[in-house]
This record gives C-alpha cells, structure tokens and sequence, in this order.
C-alpha cells in the first residue's frame, strides 16, 4: 500500500486494512444495506436506475431492491480485492467457464482484447489475469487523490499495469498486442468526444468508445466478452470468459454486435449490472444521437 500509505493517517490506513479483511459474505451483507440506504437517501440514484431498467424492460419492484443491494456489494467488495495479497485476492473467483477461449486467443499470438462491461465485480474481471499473463488495463483516473492510490495500488499488481486513455496509453495498449499481451478495456461507458460513436444499446442511442473496435482492426487481436458473476451468500465469484464471432470491418457495426452480446449476458445477471451509470448522456460537443 506504498502509494496510499502517504494519504492516510495510520488509523484510516488500519481501519480500511481491517476493512479490507472482514469475511466476504459479511462485506456483501454490509454493502446490500448501504447500498439500500444510498437509494433511499438519494432521489437522482433512483431515478437513473428506474429509468434505465425501464429502457431494458426490467422495471418492477423486486429486480429494484436486487439492483439496488448489488450496486453495494459492488462497493463493499473493492477493498477486500484491493487491499488483500494478490493470490488471496483472485482466489475469490471460485469457478472460471471458458478458458479455453483465452488459450486459443494466445495461441494465434496477436494479442487479446478483453472488452469486459459493466456487470458483476469488474475488480475481479481484470485482476484475475495479471497473475498468469501481462495485461494492460485502460482506466479513467478519479478526481479525489486519496482515491487514485488506492486504485493505483489494487489494479498494478502481477503483470498488471494500467494506463490512462491518452495518446501514450493508445500506444501502449498497441505495444501489449503486438507482445501478443492482453488489453483489458470497458466497452459499455460514455466515451469522450471524438472518440466514440452513437450505438445501441437496450434500445436507445449510446455514445460508446470506437477504440476497442479499432485496435482489433489494426493488431487482428482476438476479442473476448468478460464478466465475473457474484455467488449468492458472497460465495464468490465465477468468472465467465465469451468467444465473441468474426466482427464486421464498419465500425458501427462491430460496436452494434457487440452490444448485442452484452445485451445478453446482462439479460442472464440483471440485477448485477450499474444500472445507474449515466451511460446515455451526451458528452461535450458530441453530435446528438440519431433519431
């Protein structure tokens, strides 16, 4: 905890350590009640999360409540996969379905994009790769310094790294896939003008990042759907690994199939997707949305 160490005052440092060590059945317990709480407490959380369930033709009282207590989990569960050993940290993902995907991806020795969404313990979805291949993770700084080093330290870890989306991180997540490494990116978020593209998504328009899309055309890397599903009782976790088929050369129509693909895995763990993630805001100068 070298980076954070400097942020903290020793008792918070012991207090998130102490925290980060608390069974993981009993972290979820605490996370479905703040998680409740917040909702509750929190007028424009509702509505984001009513209206988008609404969208997705999810909307009715108890996928309300499920959403709700697994958006606390989502919280409750960084630290222990924070602040935990690496090998103590992945071992939590009790079951993985498809790594034979991932070895066949490596066999063709062009690299590998892993677009993982928004669902389950994203945490989890990336980490569980740094022990056993190099993998570069894009991430979006938060503002908050304190927040930063924690991050900073959870995700840098194995053969881990991250990068910032900037032109040196383009370059390096280039340079991962010409080593035939991994490129960790999250597919389903608002991206940044100029850099993304209106698609749908749950039968709206979402401005999405092109970047993915584009890195497959240039390196031919291999892409795979990834998502770490939440055991019941905090049992754990299974992380589910996804071929995703040959992708049409228009980038809108890639983006569009993909989303397609995510459509369905959400459909099969619905409550445990951020369904309140602002995800169809139009950013900046961004054209508006096709009607």
């Amino acid at each position: 905890m070298a980076a954070a160490a400097h942020s903290f005052s020793p008792l918070t440092r012991f207090l998130l350590k102490l925290f980060a060590s608390i069974p993981l059945p009993i972290a979820h317990a605490v996370g479905v009640l703040f998680g409740w709480l917040a909702v509750l407490l929190r007028r424009r959380l509702r509505q984001e999360i009513r209206t988008n369930l609404r969208a997705a033709g999810l909307d009715h009282s108890a996928m309300f409540l499920r959403v709700d207590g697994e958006l606390g989990k989502a919280l409750a569960e960084v630290l222990p996969i924070w602040l935990r050993p690496l090998d103590q940290a992945v071992s939590l993902v009790r079951d993985c379905r498809g790594w034979e995907h991932v070895e066949a991806a490596i066999a063709k020795g062009k690299g590998v994009v892993v677009l993982s969404p928004h669902l389950g313990c994203q945490e989890l979805a990336g980490l569980y790769f740094a022990p056993r291949w190099p993998t570069v993770a894009l991430y979006r700084p938060p503002r908050e310094a304190w927040a930063h080093a924690l991050m900073v330290q959870g995700r840098q870890r194995g053969q881990g790294r991250i990068v910032e989306p900037n032109a040196r991180g383009v370059r390096a997540l280039l340079q991962a896939l010409h080593r035939n490494e991994f490129v960790f990116i999250l597919p389903d978020q608002t991206a940044n003008t100029g850099e993304g593209e209106w698609l749908p998504f749950f039968g709206r328009q979402a401005f999405m990042p092109i970047l993915p899309y584009r890195l497959i055309q240039k390196t031919g890397a291999t892409p795979l759907l990834v998502y770490c599903e939440r055991l019941r009782f905090g049992r754990g976790y299974r992380l589910w690994i996804e071929p995703i088929p040959a992708l049409p050369p228009r980038i809108s129509d890639a983006g569009s199939m993909v989303n397609r693909q995510i459509e369905a895995a959400i459909r099969r763990h619905p409550a445990q997707y951020l369904w309140n993630y602002r995800l169809y805001r139009v950013p900046g100068a961004a054209p508006p949305p096709p009607q």
